[in-house]
C-alpha cells in the first residue's frame, strides 16, 4: 500500500488527510467515500516516520488482536441482511444499517468496510475475502453461491441456519467439556497448593537424610523450586511460547500444515476434526448441487471453506479427478476419507440422476456422526482425565512417603 495525502475542502476549510491505497485513483475514490467534502487534490507523499512506525506495529500485532465476530451477532446480522435483501433493499444500505445498529464492535467495523467496498463497485463475496478470518469460510462460500445463482437472500437464510447449527454444536461441545474441565482445574489448583506450601514443609526433612532421594521426590523438589522461585517467569515463558506458536501457525503455511496433520493423528481430536469437516463440506456441496451449480465449481466453493489443510489437499484431488472427466464417486473414493457405503450412495445418485438428494443424505449422515461424537465426548475424555489425576496423586504420594519409609527403615535398622 502506498501513502497519499488528500487535500479536502470541508465546511469552508482545507484539511489534509493521510490515505493508504494501491494507486492514486483508489486513494481518490476512498477519499470521496470516507470524507464528506470537495476533493481538491490527491498526491503521493513520503510517509512520516511516526505513521510508518504505527503501521508496522499494527501489522506485527494484527495477528494477536484480530477476533472473530461473536456467533450470535453474526447470525442475527446474516438474518437481517437476508430479510432486507429479500425486501429489495440495496446491499449497501442493508450493510450500513446493520453496522449502525449492532453493538458488536468487530461486526460494526467489518460491515462498515464491506459497505464502503460495495459502494466502490466490488462484489460482496470479493469484499468478504478481506475478512475471511472474522467472517469464516462458510459465510464466504454461501455468499458466492447466492451471487452465482442470483438468489442471495435464499443463500443468506441457509447460511444463517447453518451457522445456528454450528453454534448449537459448539454449545453442546462446551457443555460436554464443562465437567472434565472443572475437575482438571480443581486438580491443578490443588496440586499447585501442595507443591507451593506442603512440599516445602518436608524439604528440610528430606535434606537432613543426606541420602539419594527417589526420582518422584526429586521431581517434586524440582517443581517446588521452580514454582516458588521462578513461578512468574515460567508463566511468562509459557505465554510467550504460546503467542509465538500462534504467530507461526497464522503466518507460515508449512507450519500450519504440519500442525493440522498432527491434530489428525491425535486421539479424539482427529475424529472431531474429520467429521466436522466432512459434515460442513457435504452440507455446502449439497446446497450448491441442488442449486444447479456445476460439480467442479461446487467443489471449488465447498473446499474453500475447509480449514484443515491436509483434508483440504485430499479433497482438492476430487476436483482434479472431476476436471479430467472422472466420476465424482471415484474421486471421493481416492481420498480415503469416505466409507464404502457413502461411495456407493453417491455412485447410485450419479447413475440415477439424483445426486443432490444422495449428497443431502450423506450430509445428514455425517451430521449424525458428528453429533454422536459430541454427545459421547465427556465419556471419551474420562480415561485421559483419570490417568492424569492418578499420575498426580501417585507422584505426590510416592514423592512424600518413599523418603519417609526409607527413613523409618533406617531408624528400625539402627535400633
Amino acid at each position: 500500500m502506498n501513502y497519499f495525502v488528500a487535500t479536502i475542502l470541508m465546511k469552508g476549510k482545507k484539511e489534509e488527510v493521510a490515505i493508504y491505497a494501491e494507486n492514486k485513483k483508489q486513494a481518490n475514490d476512498y477519499a470521496k467515500i470516507k470524507y464528506n467534502g470537495i476533493i481538491i487534490k490527491v498526491v503521493e507523499g513520503q510517509e512520516p516516520f511516526d505513521a510508518k512506525f504505527k503501521r508496522v506495529k499494527a501489522d506485527v500485532l494484527k495477528n494477536f488482536k484480530k477476533a472473530k465476530i461473536k456467533p450470535d451477532a453474526q447470525i442475527a446480522a446474516i438474518r437481517q441482511l437476508a430479510v432486507m435483501t429479500n425486501a429489495g433493499i440495496s446491499i449497501y444500505d442493508s450493510l450500513s444499517n446493520i453496522a449502525e445498529a449492532t453493538d458488536d464492535e468487530n461486526l460494526k467495523l467489518v460491515f462498515s468496510k464491506l459497505a464502503d467496498d460495495i459502494n466502490s463497485g466490488h462484489a460482496l463475496s470479493s469484499s468478504m475475502e478481506n475478512f475471511r478470518f472474522e467472517l469464516g469460510n462458510l459465510s464466504i462460500a454461501m455468499v458466492q453461491l447466492g451471487e452465482k445463482t442470483g438468489n442471495l437472500d435464499e443463500s443468506l437464510y441457509s447460511l444463517a441456519n447453518m451457522l445456528e447449527e454450528i453454534r448449537a454444536n459448539v454449545i453442546k461441545f462446551k457443555k460436554a467439556m464443562a465437567y472434565p474441565r472443572n475437575v482438571m482445574i480443581a486438580m491443578a489448583v490443588a496440586f499447585t497448593i501442595l507443591i507451593s506450601y506442603v512440599v516445602p514443609q518436608f524439604k528440610s526433612i528430606f535434606e537432613s537424610l543426606h541420602a539419594t532421594l527417589p526420582l518422584p521426590t526429586q521431581i517434586l523438589l524440582m517443581l517446588e523450586f521452580l514454582f516458588n522461585n521462578y513461578g512468574p517467569y515460567v508463566l511468562g515463558v509459557l505465554f510467550a511460547s504460546f503467542m509465538t506458536f500462534k504467530y507461526l501457525i497464522n503466518n507460515y503455511i508449512h507450519i500450519r500444515f504440519a500442525w493440522h496433520k498432527f491434530l489428525l493423528k491425535t486421539y479424539l481430536i482427529k475424529s472431531l476434526i474429520l467429521y466436522a469437516t466432512l459434515s460442513r463440506f457435504t452440507l455446502v456441496f449439497s446446497e450448491l448441487v441442488r442449486a444447479g451449480i456445476p460439480i467442479a465449481e461446487a467443489l471449488d466453493t465447498s473446499i474453500a471453506m475447509i480449514d484443515n489443510l491436509p483434508l483440504k489437499e485430499k479433497l482438492l484431488s476430487v476436483r482434479s479427478t472431476v476436471e479430467k472427466g472422472g466420476a465424482l464417486h471415484q474421486g471421493l473414493a481416492d481420498t480415503g476419507l469416505f466409507e464404502n457405503m457413502i461411495i456407493q450412495m453417491i455412485s447410485a445418485g450419479e447413475e440415477g440422476g439424483a445426486l443432490d438428494t444422495m449428497i443431502s443424505k450423506v450430509a445428514d449422515y455425517y451430521k449424525m456422526r458428528f453429533d454422536a461424537i459430541i454427545d459421547g465426548l465427556s465419556e471419551a475424555i474420562e480415561p485421559i482425565m483419570l490417568f492424569i489425576i492418578a499420575a498426580m496423586v501417585i507422584l505426590l504420594a510416592l514423592g512424600i512417603f518413599l523418603p519417609m519409609w526409607d527413613m523409618g527403615n533406617a531408624v528400625h535398622g539402627r535400633s
